[in-house]
């Protein structure tokens, strides 16, 4: 992992939620009002508290497991999870779920897609640790190979 994207990681993992709030709220003036953010990109997981505009009640949606995959020159946006507290949008995040969507070549943004595709790739599978059993039979096969060594 490079310094700058351990850098941003760090930024990230430093901004304030009333910050981003703030800023979302300025944003979606007269269209919505951001109540609750939570984002741990370690964990590719979202969680929004919205308030539609006229509206009485919030609304809360969780996006889970997304990343964007490189294709070549490509890049592809990835949503492995998502649902809302409202059946309408959670039938329309079904939509958008387990699909890669292609993103569009902007060219103000080329030059940077490889750092934010490596800010969200695909998380490596970190390796399980041996069962017990396994443990007994790597042990064994490691005895009877000393034995036939000597």
């Amino acid at each position: 992992m490079s310094f700058k994207l351990k850098l941003i990681k760090y930024a990230i993992k430093l901004t304030p939620e009333k910050l981003v709030i703030w800023i979302g709220n300025l944003v979606m003036k007269g269209i919505a009002k951001l109540v609750e953010f939570n984002f741990d990109l370690d964990k590719r997981q979202l969680h929004v508290k919205t308030q539609l505009y006229g509206e009485i009640d919030t609304i809360d949606v969780w996006v889970e497991n997304f990343m964007i995959i490189q294709d070549g020159d490509n890049y592809e946006f990835f949503i492995g999870q998502a649902h809302s507290d409202r059946p309408w949008l959670t039938n329309i995040l079904a939509k958008l779920v387990g699909k890669a969507w292609k993103i569009p070549k902007i060219p103000q943004l080329q030059p940077h897609m490889g750092l934010v595709a490596e800010l969200l790739e695909e998380p490596k599978a970190e390796p399980t640790p041996p069962t017990e059993k396994e443990q007994a039979e790597a042990e064994q096969s490691n005895l009877l190979a000393s034995i036939e060594e000597a």
